[in-house]
């Protein structure tokens, strides 16, 4: 077991990549009352094309499949994970995106016997005909109680209307026909792919001793086999650069229209290293003009266009990127046309360095705000690491930018045939 001290947050992370491919990750946090263990697989929704492990050709499965996964490994032949980890004072929970797959427990005790528990549930899959067929009708609800959200509408509306190939413009949970495709044998050959050790994380944070930790860990995988893995084939259709649509409207029974601007971000190859360059920096540049001190919210809150549930995000990941700007709108195309003018404006408006050097200060602060919380901790250190990125590199990355790289990225940031926009109305 090795381990690195980071003395910018006085923090020592303990990690080890075990012989069956297993990365593991520990932050005893010993002021922490509470303990948090997180079990992710480099597997999410977009996953649809791919060469399972011992074959040759390439299969296409339905979708929604790793969202179903998600809610069956829950359940076993002759119990539920659920009332054991009840049993032992934890919450559990669990959570499928477009890249991963997470399976998670929260507890104050009994923290090896729960950290023993997620593991060896997500490592003991059991599926039967019976129990998918009774799935099929429990997750075709969600996906409608989904579609009666305007929230979520209006997101996947955007997604969809930016990408035109790329599976990340499909519902994570599928759709009611695509699900009731579902096989036993399709859940087993998705599981055996994508949920072998090597393509796993597993990162708990709290109060807990490391060495006793590790050692359980280790211990509980040397009592298991696995068969051996191959780099997993992946395939993915070519994307455009530009957007699918220009603009895309959905008709529901709403009593305030929504309007969501979204920025289809470039997604050239990049190395670790540029790839968190980006990733800080689009997100200091939107916080920048559209945060509740930014100078863009400014003006489109004293011109009436938006409330309090203006929002935006930014999201870069494996192969693909989004920025998604918006809330309600009394007048959703007076808000669109103003959000594209001013997103435009960027390319020519440098900022200054005075700015620059407070944009830098506040995200390092929120950064450090965050770190309060260990689930934020361990989910975006399993998000940085599958990218091949230590997290905790963020604040010392932050610390190097330069105002020549923030002005660069403006520069290159929007262009008018990567920006869409999705409204939701009234019928």
């Amino acid at each position: 077991m090795s381990s690195k001290t980071y003395d910018n947050i006085n923090e020592t992370v303990y990690s080890e990549q075990l012989d069956n491919g297993l990365s593991v990750f520990l932050l005893p946090k010993p002021e922490m009352s509470k303990t948090y263990g997180i079990f992710s697989t480099n597997y999410g929704s977009i996953d649809q094309t791919f060469v399972p492990i011992e074959q040759n050709e390439k299969i296409t499965v339905p979708e929604g499949i790793a969202h179903f996964l998600e809610h069956k490994l829950f359940e076993k032949e002759d119990h539920d994970v659920f009332a054991n980890f009840g049993k032992q004072g934890a919450s559990a929970n669990a959570y499928t995106s477009f890249t991963k797959t997470a399976y998670l427990f929260s507890a104050t005790n009994n923290i090896e016997e729960n950290a023993k528990t997620l593991i060896d549930f997500v490592q003991d899959p059991y599926f039967s005909e019976k129990s998918v067929e009774k799935e099929k009708g429990i997750i075709a609800q969600e996906i409608k109680m989904y579609d009666d959200q305007p929230d979520w509408q209006s997101f996947m509306g955007t997604i969809k209307a930016m990408f035109k190939d790329h599976p990340v413009n499909v519902d994570i949970a599928g759709t009611v026909e695509s699900i009731n495709s579902i096989t036993k044998d399709d859940l087993y050959t998705c599981y055996n792919t994508f949920y072998h050790p090597e393509n796993m994380t597993l990162f708990i944070a709290g109060n807990f001793n490391p060495e006793k930790m590790m050692s359980l860990i280790q211990e509980n995988q040397a009592g298991k086999s696995f068969q051996k893995m191959d780099e997993i084939t992946r395939d993915f259709p070519n994307e455009q650069e530009q957007v699918a649509m220009k603009e895309s409207k959905i008709v529901m029974p709403v009593s305030v229209s929504k309007c969501t601007i979204g920025i289809k971000e470039s997604v050239q190859e990049l190395e670790a290293t540029d790839f968190l360059t980006k990733d800080v920096l689009q997100d200091m540049v939107l916080g920048f003009y559209f945060s509740k001190s930014g100078q863009f919210y400014q003006e489109l809150y004293e011109s009436g266009l938006i409330d309090d549930s203006f929002h935006f995000e930014t999201n870069l990941d494996r192969n693909f990127g989004y920025t998604l700007i918006g809330g309600n709108a009394d007048d959703p195309d007076e808000l669109a046309s103003k959000i594209k003018e001013l997103l435009l404006k960027t390319q020519t408006e440098a900022i200054e360095a005075e700015d620059f050097e407070r944009m830098k200060k506040k995200k390092i602060g929120q950064l450090l705000r965050a770190m309060n919380s260990l689930e934020f901790i361990a989910s975006k250190h399993i998000h940085y690491h599958t990218l091949g990125i230590d997290f905790f590199e963020l604040i010392p990355t932050i610390q190097s930018l330069t105002l020549e790289q923030v002005n660069d990225f403006l520069s290159n940031w929007i262009t008018e045939d990567r920006l869409t926009v999705c409204k939701i109305v009234a019928e």
